[in-house]
């Protein structure tokens, strides 16, 4: 357990019967960190947020939360609340007794609970809203007042479980806006789940891509996308080009590789794999399509390949290209700003040119 941890899990595993739903996961969660467990449905993210809030046991390990042991805590002692997609808005209760419901259990005083459920609806900026009742609430309004009645237990987690994922695209990302300034003004720890990476990119401090059970890869959004350590994760965190190569030498934080398609390349060592590369190397070449620069002319460049328009997708402030390449089994995509009002696109089957700088190379090793 690190000094800054608030949340530590410590080599837990899952079992249901004979199959594996977390594999020996370990890592640490800061306090006041807006943290993302991301993976495809299956991959173990939502067991692992169960048994933080204690719906589940470990078979295997242990749970901290600020420095206590979990094992032995009920779900309804634990110092965490649950944020559902859900939202569980009671139907027959207003909105203030929606928001007051947690409180109920504590015997407060009556003024006491009013003077907290209006702090609470004026942090979600429904200030007037005490009277209205479930059926009158938009998704989003729903969602604010469901992220009311947890945080209104003041607890020092708050777990949520893909809550945006019921909205339209649009709602969905004001209020990951809204959510992301919420957990910043009341600074306590918020565990989300998603399937949706552009969603954890916008809201998180670190993110853990999840598969199989395990965690693949724990880092910054920046970490995650710049520096991704496997073709999973580069490929499950945005848009990516993938090329087979060989290394053909090695000088320090510098590989030179014969890359199909591209010909003969150099590209920083990946940082983030551990394990290096050596000449002889069969590896992976990973270039992300707004990195590969398109023009009609051979450009004055170190790097650079040939091809033919086979595809594009005007979109506005950008175009999206499919590019065929000799010897590539399939298209190469290129995104490029459309920075000039009126300035000529490039159009199917014309023949063009990318280039890239080789700081826009990402080596990972061929499976």
């Amino acid at each position: 357990m690190s000094d800054d941890s608030y949340i530590s899990i410590q080599n837990v595993q899952k079992y249901f019967g004979s199959f594996c739903a977390i594999e020996n996961i370990s890592m640490d969660i800061a306090h006041g960190e807006f943290f993302s467990l991301l993976g495809a449905s299956g991959c173990g993210k939502t067991t692992l947020l169960r048994m933080l809030a204690g719906f589940e046991s470990p078979t295997k390990g242990e749970i901290f939360i600020d420095n206590q042991p979990m094992s032995d805590v009920p779900p309804h002692y634990r110092p965490v609340n649950m944020v559902f997609q859900s939202y569980a808005i009671f139907p027959h209760l207003n909105v203030h007794d929606n928001i007051a419901y947690g409180l109920r259990k504590r015997k407060l005083p009556k003024a006491k609970v009013t003077e907290m459920v209006d702090e609470m609806l004026n942090l979600i900026s429904l200030p007037d809203y005490g009277n209205r009742k479930a059926n009158e609430l938009s998704g989003g309004q729903r969602q604010r007042i469901a992220l009311a009645r947890a945080l209104i237990l003041r607890p020092k987690v708050l777990l949520l479980d893909e809550p945006l994922g019921a909205l339209d695209k649009q709602l969905r990302e004001q209020m990951q806006l809204e959510l992301r300034q919420l957990q910043r003004t009341v600074g306590i720890t918020f565990v989300f789940v998603t399937h949706d990476q552009e969603e954890a990119m916008t809201l998180s401090d670190r993110i853990a891509v999840m598969a199989d059970g395990e965690v693949m890869q724990l880092d910054t959004p920046i970490g995650l996308y710049e520096r991704p350590v496997n073709r999973k994760v580069a490929s499950f965190i945005g848009t990516m080009n993938f090329f087979d190569g060989v290394v053909a030498d090695e000088a320090g934080e510098t590989l030179k590789i014969e890359a199909q398609g591209l010909g003969p390349i150099t590209a920083p060592a990946n940082p983030s794999n551990k394990a290096g590369f050596y000449k002889g190397d069969k590896v992976q070449v990973a270039i992300r399509p707004e990195k590969l620069v398109l023009s009609a002319q051979k450009p004055d460049a170190a790097f650079a390949a040939s091809g033919r328009v086979q595809n594009m997708a005007y979109l506005g402030e950008r175009s999206h290209y499919l590019i065929e390449m000799d010897g590539l089994d399939k298209h190469v995509a290129v995104s490029s700003q459309n920075l000039v009002p009126g300035a000529s696109l490039f159009e199917m089957g014309s023949d063009v040119w990318i280039n890239w700088q080789s700081d826009a190379v990402v080596v990972l090793e061929r499976n």
